[in-house]
């Protein structure tokens, strides 16, 4: 944690706004990892917004994924699938390998959907 933060301090001093969204990233997968969920999706959240204005669409993808899990860990389904299917079709169209399992986990989310 204390490395990601100084890694975050120091992109944010050579202006280096890509890195500083996925460090943002690791940090979240850190924070939620040790339960701190808000704080994760406050990360996550930050990241989604730098990888926006650069225009990463792969990083948002994986930024979206991140909250999506975090919302069907919560059992905010709903809100998975609104993370989750943006995330697909960015996967899907740069043919990125993680589409697949970001499918399994929508389809598993719409069945917990459908079974509530």
């Amino acid at each position: 944690m204390t490395l990601y933060k100084q890694s975050l301090a120091l992109k944010e001093q050579i202006g280096d706004i890509g890195g500083q969204a996925v460090t943002l990233q690791q940090l979240g997968i850190l924070k939620a990892k040790s339960g701190e969920i808000k704080e994760a999706i406050a990360l996550y959240k930050q990241s989604l917004a730098i990888t926006e204005q650069i225009g990463d669409v792969q990083g948002q993808a994986m930024t979206l994924w991140c909250l999506g899990h975090i919302a069907e860990q919560q059992g905010d389904y709903n809100q998975a699938l609104d993370y989750l299917q943006p995330a697909l079709e960015i996967l899907q169209r740069i043919q990125s390998p993680d589409a697949e399992a970001v499918r399994q986990m929508l389809v598993r989310v719409q069945d917990l959907i459908r079974n509530s």
